[in-house]
């Protein structure tokens, strides 16, 4: 008689270990995927902060693009850019090629 309730004592212990081993398992593994969750959303927002400052610095591009005086400055710019180890020649009064005659044999 001893014997069966040192058993059962044993078992109910074994299977409340187990349950409360589960629960805690499942405790962790709910956290570990909060964080993650966590995590994406703060890579999102910042994503989204960095695509928000990007569309704003477009569109004042745009806005400035628009006005003839805020573009002119700007062509003007990349026409004359140069690379490393070039410069500018600037050709003036050089007479425009004329075209060949054509034979009309």
């Amino acid at each position: 008689m001893k014997r069966i309730r040192i058993a059962g004592r044993l078992t109910l212990a074994a299977v409340g270990l187990a349950f409360v081993a589960l629960v805690g398992l499942q405790f962790a593994n709910i956290v570990a995927r909060n964080v993650a969750v966590a995590h994406e959303v703060s890579v999102s927002r910042a994503e989204l902060a960095s695509l928000r400052a990007k569309e704003r610095r477009q569109l004042r591009t745009i806005a400035r693009l628009s006005d003839p005086r805020g573009a002119i400055p700007e062509i003007h710019d990349k026409l004359r850019l140069v690379g490393p180890h070039e410069e500018l020649i600037f050709l003036e009064g050089l007479p425009s090629p004329t075209p060949e005659p054509e034979s009309g044999l």
